[in-house]
């Protein structure tokens, strides 16, 4: 991935790095994959507002994203590497033997008019679909389901990827970007690469409009605030606030948010802080 370093013709170009979206073939998405998205501006179905700093934003169309890759044994050929304003990924547009169109994550690398498949008799490539069982250890993969058939819920934003560990008997070990280690059933299906546009986390806005047009409204800080507002609230002057906390008092540092005895801590080998879960 190539960014985009901006001349300080403006204020807000002086300090914006963008995408130079080298990879990307087509501005124009497979009308058959759209669907609208209705905005909310954060309001609940009463038509009060319930989140705050939502509104606004650029019109937006929903990719149908195949991330279950449940077209077994059929070869697809990639079409175009394509912009999704859903995701921070870029994703691939795959066109069957059989003439069907489906959207996929596309991983780096992944080159237009490459062959991808899905199954058990693949070979692990980039782009190909197969269960855990049949990746060889060391491989970097993403798209990682967590109940078989469910489809990908794991690794799926941009430049993320896992390494498969190990493989015990009914479990693969995963390695999660986070250092985390935990095991996924091994029969999970999982695309085998790196999530494309790694980049992004290098990227600038640059000015306020740029979030603006993502639909993000300015945010206020809880120290500038009325008391009655906010825990951290009040003051004469330029108070500090004490310790940081949420408005409704629960401290933003430090504090355990994970639920206590989840089912899903038996399958937690070591967790991202280095401390283990499982004998």
């Amino acid at each position: 991935m190539a960014l985009k370093k901006y001349k300080p013709m403006t204020a807000g170009t002086r300090w914006k790095i963008g995408n130079a979206y080298a990879e990307i073939t087509t501005n124009t998405p497979e009308k058959s994959l759209l669907e609208p998205i209705k905005k909310t501006g954060g309001r609940n179905s009463q038509g009060r507002r319930s989140m705050r700093y939502i509104g606004g934003g650029h019109k937006k169309q929903y990719r149908i994203i195949d991330f279950k890759r449940n077209k077994f044994e059929i070869e697809a050929t990639v079409d175009s590497i394509q912009y999704d304003p859903n995701r921070t990924a870029f994703i691939a547009l795959l066109i069957y033997a059989d003439g069907e169109k489906r959207y996929i994550i596309a991983p780096q690398g992944l080159q237009v008019g490459a062959k991808v498949m899905s199954g058990n008799s693949v070979a692990p490539e980039i782009g190909n679909a197969l269960q855990m069982k049949n990746i060889p250890l060391g491989t970097v993969i993403h798209n990682i389901e967590m109940q078989p058939g469910q489809g990908g819920k794991l690794i799926r934003s941009a430049g993320t990827s896992a390494q498969l560990a190990n493989k015990e008997e009914k479990y693969a070990v995963l390695k999660m970007p986070s250092g985390e280690l935990r095991k996924v059933l091994i029969n999970c299906f999982a695309t085998v690469g790196v999530v494309s546009n790694g980049d992004h986390n290098l990227e600038t806005a640059g000015k306020a409009g740029t979030n603006r047009l993502k639909g993000i409204r300015p945010r206020v800080r809880g120290v500038a605030m009325n008391p009655v507002d906010h825990p951290m609230g009040g003051g004469e002057g330029r108070a500090s606030g004490g310790h940081p906390r949420s408005r409704t008092g629960k401290y933003a540092k430090g504090e355990k948010t994970r639920t206590r005895g989840k089912g899903s801590d038996k399958l937690i080998i070591q967790r991202r802080d280095g401390k283990k879960l499982t004998k």
